[in-house]
């Protein structure tokens, strides 16, 4: 049996994880911002924590109430988040600067503050939910791609950090999932308009459509990620949803043929001594 840690269990994905785990008989302290999800059967290996997000004292309260709770916590899932849509130059400074907060500062954190406990009991393994446009960004999403980018690179410098403490990283990248992630009341878009790019406005058009049409299952994506947490050697990198598979290779075959054209310039740079 496990301990969890799961921000962000309201809806989506979250609650989805919180689900799959409770039902493999572990037991979850999440957080939610304000409405209590549905979870039937729960008792009580199910607490629950009001902590907006984007609270620095209140997210540092909640992690050191996770680790009373149960007197212990075996996995930490950094789920919490939201989407920012939009043009680059549509963007504001609140806009970013919220994002990150969000995104970003608070699931670093989170770990900061959950490093402590982790050391002392030996063990732990902290999982960053990323996306695929962390590491395959496409159009539209610019701002949104730049968090979970940062989260990719914080989770895997972070894996090296704490390996010999016993303690386990990995970061979850999922693709385009069945949830209200592009839905009016999760998705944010940029502030203001600008008409100068059709690719940005085609994007945001497609995007749109396929909410609630999207080809992955959460309640799937939710069990591999239990299963993961439960494996004897998880990953360092996840890839959830075969379009989130597609785009990671046809981003590393574009990566490596632009590495090779331009080989000479990158060795042309060293002393020559």
């Amino acid at each position: 049996m496990k301990n969890w840690f799961i921000t962000g269990v309201s809806r989506g994905l979250g609650l989805a994880i919180a689900q799959a785990a409770l039902a493999k008989g572990d037991r979850v302290v999440g957080t939610v911002r304000s409405e209590a999800p549905e979870l039937d059967g729960a008792g009580e290996n199910l607490v629950l924590l009001k902590v907006d997000m984007s609270d620095e004292q209140g997210v540092v309260s909640a992690v050191h109430e996770a680790f009373k709770v149960f007197g212990g916590i075996d996995v930490i899932v950094n789920n919490a988040g939201f989407g920012l849509l939009g043009a680059v130059e549509a963007s504001s400074d609140e806009d970013v600067q919220r994002l990150f907060d969000v995104n970003v500062f608070t699931p670093i954190r989170i770990v900061r503050t959950a490093l402590p406990y982790l050391r002392a009991q030996g063990r732990g393994h902290i999982m960053n939910i990323t996306s695929i446009a962390g590491r395959a960004p496409g159009v539209g999403a610019a701002i949104y791609a730049a968090t979970k980018f940062a989260l990719e690179g914080f989770s895997a410098s972070l894996a090296q950090e704490v390996e010999s403490l016993g303690i386990r990283v990995t970061a979850v990248a999922p693709g385009q999932f069945r949830t209200d992630f592009l839905a009016e009341k999760s998705v944010r878009k940029s502030s203001a308009e600008v008409d100068y790019s059709p690719a940005v406005t085609a994007a945001l058009a497609a995007m749109s459509e396929l909410n609630h049409h999207q080809l992955g299952d959460p309640k799937l994506a939710a069990q591999a990620i239990v299963n993961t947490a439960h494996s004897a050697n998880p990953p360092l990198h996840l890839l959830l949803g075969s379009d989130a598979l597609q785009r990671a290779r046809g981003k590393l075959a574009v990566l490596m043929k632009e590495m090779a054209a331009w080989e000479d310039v990158t060795v042309g740079t060293d002393f020559k001594d």
